[in-house]
């Protein structure tokens, strides 16, 4: 059974960074492609960025050129760089693999609060 667990949020003021964790077992992450997703209350799930198998980074336009996706393949593990975060960053942000294919379970997510 494949586990994802979310970690790195926090409070930061704006301006401030954060890197952010997803640790994932039971399978290994570097055969997909994998994402980071991010959720306000009331508002649908957003896609944030995306790493392919060969490494190749894609990012919405929101935070392409503030944020950085990488992964680790020997710890399994994929990583969200935020810098100069901005309040409309405020959210809990999750990882998963392309959900056009089937998503696995969600993890629990992480928050990351933008807030002077």
């Amino acid at each position: 059974q494949v586990q994802l667990v979310e970690s790195g949020g926090g409070l930061v003021q704006p301006g401030g960074s954060l890197r952010l964790s997803c640790t994932v077992s039971g399978i290994r992450s570097s055969w997909f492609g994998m994402n980071w997703y991010r959720q306000v209350p009331g508002k649908q799930r957003e896609w944030v960025s995306r790493i392919s198998i060969g490494g190749t980074t894609s990012y919405t336009d929101f935070v392409r050129g503030r944020f950085t996706i990488s992964r680790d393949s020997a710890k399994n593990t994929l990583y969200l760089q935020m810098n100069s975060l901005k309040p409309d960053d405020t959210a809990v942000y999750y990882c998963n693999k392309d959900i056009s294919s089937g998503p696995w379970v969600w993890g629990q997510g992480t928050q990351v609060t933008v807030s002077s």
